[in-house]
């Protein structure tokens, strides 16, 4: 009989998963899986963390659920505490939304910016400026702003209208000759001439991920690049939003991932790793200058969902920060993070199909390429990602491999993000089934062609 859910592929039931330990999944015939990527970038703490479980348990005997229009919780607020603290310059006196997901953080986010001018007179300031070849979500106003051509393009009739200008990807986009400072330069003449194409008085704010995720594989910036868009917002009186979903909560080795360019964003979203995968979980956060004029102007958010501020998943992501911290997992990170990449850069440097490796902390992506001297991709009807997606998984290994990485549509890439906990054995058991399972998928690669 077939599954009545509505499954990612409808003709295809997934294998059923029955429990979690550490680092591990266990599927419900006792086969066992590295999970290597943390499902996407989630599972920070790893799976069945006794901490978490508890405070959960404990929130559950206490108080489930109240609405946000009546009360507020202490889980949330020492949560939001807790968060505020720790970010970046400028969010001292910012204030914190706990929504359900990365994608309702993103849809808070711009309602917030669009808020922030409307209250200070600015009403004109509604257009929004992404990155090609980004993504920022599956609700209908995270996907106008992700620049993903592929995802974007089923629903494009129902889009609002979004600019985007040339992501920081120097593998692909950086031309021969060029120096890092000339593309960075290059790059922040693009976002300034594109905001004065749009009329600086019409343009509310630049959205990018300090590393890149899913789209093209754990690209981090080049020295200066955010320090010079930082800039350039500020030349014409634009918000910059930082969308961590993904790359932050401790994945590069520091809880914010823009702490290591030296820049404070005016609104933060950040969702995934804030509550490991224990409770559906995603927050917005918006700097002390974004809020001053809320409060001084309506002192109403005009944005709402019925589980903002959830006591049991602000509980447990209190409990995941909580346990981060304690366990010292940032420096951790950090250290398997480097073991990780030399392990990578060992193992697959010169690889004949691995044209990049690159990442930070336990955020890790090779790119594979048909031809390594031109970086030529594989085509998209190769199929290349899906099928070593699945090869990976029979051999035992989560991972998370992405198509469209060279261009939106052609190339491809595997993401590793495996849980903070990890030790030197695991992140050898990841390498060695990754070369496995590349090498099977890709001689079948060779003998089809």
């Amino acid at each position: 009989m077939p599954s009545a859910i509505l499954h990612r592929d409808l003709r295809k039931t997934p294998t059923l998963v029955a429990r979690g330990e550490g680092i591990y999944l266990y599927d419900e015939a006792g086969k066992r899986y590295l999970d290597a990527s943390g499902g996407a970038a989630v599972s920070c703490l790893g799976h069945s963390h006794p901490a978490v479980i508890a405070a959960i348990e404990a929130q559950l005997k206490t108080l489930p659920f109240s609405h946000t229009s009546f009360f507020t919780n202490a889980p949330a607020e020492e949560l939001a505490t807790r968060l505020v603290a720790a970010a970046p310059e400028g969010f001292g006196a910012g204030r914190v939304a706990f929504v359900g997901s990365g994608s309702e953080a993103m849809e808070a986010a711009l309602k917030l910016a669009r808020q922030h001018f409307v209250e200070k007179g600015e009403t004109s300031r509604s257009r929004f400026i992404a990155r090609r070849m980004s993504y920022h979500g599956n609700t209908l106003g995270a996907l106008a702003i992700g620049g993903h051509a592929g995802r974007r393009a089923p629903y494009a009739p129902l889009l609002m209208d979004v600019t985007h200008v040339s992501p920081c990807f120097a593998y692909r986009f950086r031309t021969e000759g060029e120096t890092d400072a000339a593309y960075v330069a290059r790059l922040a003449d693009e976002l300034d001439a594109t905001i004065r194409d749009l009329g600086p008085q019409n343009v509310a704010a630049f959205i990018a991920e300090p590393v890149v995720g899913a789209t093209i594989g754990c690209v981090p910036p080049l020295p200066g690049y955010f320090a010079a868009m930082r800039a350039v917002c500020d030349r014409h009186g634009v918000l910059l939003i930082a969308d961590e979903v993904m790359c932050g909560m401790g994945r590069t080795g520091h809880l914010f991932a823009i702490a290591e360019e030296g820049v404070a964003p005016d609104l933060i979203t950040v969702a995934k790793g804030l509550g490991a995968g224990y409770q559906p979980i995603g927050a917005v956060m918006a700097s002390e200058r974004v809020v001053a004029p809320l409060v001084a102007g309506s002192g109403t958010l005009q944005h709402g969902h019925t589980y903002m501020s959830h006591a049991i998943a602000c509980a447990g992501s209190l409990a995941v920060l909580k346990a981060v911290e304690e366990e010292q997992l940032l420096g951790a990170v950090r250290q398997r993070g480097a073991e990780l990449e030399a392990a990578l850069r060992a193992r697959f440097g010169d690889h004949p199909h691995v044209g990049d490796i690159r990442g930070r902390g336990l955020f890790w992506a090779l790119e594979l390429v048909e031809d390594r001297a031109t970086k030529r991709p594989f085509p998209k009807a190769a199929g290349l990602a899906a099928r070593i997606k699945a090869q990976a998984q029979a051999n035992g290994l989560i991972c998370y491999p992405s198509a469209g990485t060279a261009d939106g549509e052609n190339g491809d890439h595997v993401l590793l993000a495996p849980p903070f906990i990890i030790a030197p054995d695991g992140i050898t058991e990841i390498v060695d089934l990754l070369d496995a399972t590349l090498s099977q998928v890709l001689s079948s690669t060779r003998m089809a062609a």
